[in-house]
């Protein structure tokens, strides 16, 4: 079977983070970031949805091994940065500004790396339930809600 599915595996992590960029003063970082510049940090609890798309394996059925899905994702993302302070506890936000476009594109790139080429891959990282980023932006599609 040539047909593309998409198969998706739902999650969620809860850690905490600081928006701010060092280069300006408590000012500016107070106007752009409001209270996500807390300096005593805050929380989210994350829901990540990943979307791999293949080819359906004529032999298992499967796109991918789900078990096999969940697996990378518990190992790559939610040991990494669950109950975390993305800003002091993980190498991933050490110099860079933990908003949720940046979240999305580490995950993506963590998860990318242990991911077979020939699945497509795209992620949304929910940081509230309004609030949320998809990555990469895939051309062509339909992203209409």
């Amino acid at each position: 079977m040539s047909t593309k599915v998409a198969v998706f595996r739902k999650t969620r992590f809860n850690a905490a983070h600081r928006l701010y960029n060092p280069n300006w003063s408590e000012g500016k970082n107070n106007e752009v970031f409001g209270l996500c510049n807390n300096p005593s940090f805050h929380g989210h609890n994350y829901e990540l949805i990943v979307k791999v798309v293949g080819k359906v394996d004529a032999e298992t059925g499967y796109v991918i091994d789900i078990k096999l899905l969940k697996e990378i994702i518990q190992e790559e993302i939610i040991e990494r940065f669950d109950h975390k302070n993305l800003n002091l506890d993980t190498k991933e936000f050490k110099s860079l500004n933990p908003t949720v476009e940046n979240i999305a594109v580490v995950i993506w790139n963590l998860l990318r790396k242990k991911l077979d080429k020939k699945y497509d891959l795209q992620i949304k990282l929910y940081e509230t339930e309004r609030n949320f980023v998809e990555y990469p932006v895939l051309s062509g599609s339909s992203n209409a809600y």
